[in-house]
């Protein structure tokens, strides 16, 4: 059974318009087999991008992958992907609507949009990997509101944030909807390019100490009992 690493997970490649893998799946891979139990789990990666997430579930040992995305192209590359590495993954293009309708999962795991944004996330480019409006939880609150019916009794949710998208946030709605809730892995890191680019405005809004550029990424895992 393979298990994608930091040595490994370049074999995932990104295709044009498709945003690649940065440190926040990467954390999230690593932190999969610790606080979870993929083997054996059908599993649900939400915001899948190229994949990458629903790669590591299927090479720990999920019987059943499915992975939902909003862009076409991230769907194809996430296929592309999965037939490289030798890993089934049903992906389809479609919402978290799509997901509860599928539902419910031993696993669902999520890299969603977190990033703050000056103006509200439109179309369907690469930046909607990262755009979440204005506090970045245009995803996250509905994906928290939702989790205890996207879990099976048992079953396990992962999601990666960033520091300034309100983890307690995180925390309170994933409470509110039923589960028990802890944060797993926290990583500081140096702003990439996106944060830099909004480095200004976040320091402007307050929510950035004045010459700071660095943010942590949190996995927070809730679970239904």
């Amino acid at each position: 059974m393979t298990t994608i690493h930091r040595d490994t997970i370049s074999m995932v490649r990104a295709h044009p318009g498709v945003y690649a893998p940065q440190d926040d799946s990467r954390l999230l891979c690593e932190v999969m087999p610790l606080a979870a139990s993929p083997l054996g789990a059908r599993a649900l990666d939400l915001c899948t991008g190229t994949g990458v997430l629903a790669l590591q579930a299927a090479c720990l040992g999920a019987r059943d992958v499915l992975a939902y995305d909003l862009d076409a192209r991230a769907v194809a590359c996430a296929l592309d992907n999965a037939e490289r590495i030798g890993v089934e993954v049903d992906a389809r293009q479609g919402t978290l609507a799509d997901a509860l309708a599928e539902a419910p999962f031993d696993l669902v795991v999520s890299n969603p949009p977190y990033v703050p944004s000056p103006t509200a996330p439109e179309g369907r480019g690469v930046h909607r990997a990262w755009d979440a409006g204005a506090d970045g939880r245009v995803v996250l609150d509905p994906l928290c509101d939702n989790a205890f019916d996207l879990l099976t009794p048992g079953g396990t949710m992962l999601i990666v944030q960033s520091e300034f998208a309100g983890v307690d946030r995180t925390i309170e709605r994933l409470m509110r909807s039923g589960t028990t809730v802890d944060v797993v892995a926290r990583r500081r890191i140096a702003f990439g390019p996106v944060m830099h680019a909004r480095a200004e405005w976040l320091e402007a809004t307050g929510a950035l100490q004045p010459g700071r550029r660095s943010e942590e990424l949190v996995v927070v895992r809730a679970r239904r009992a």
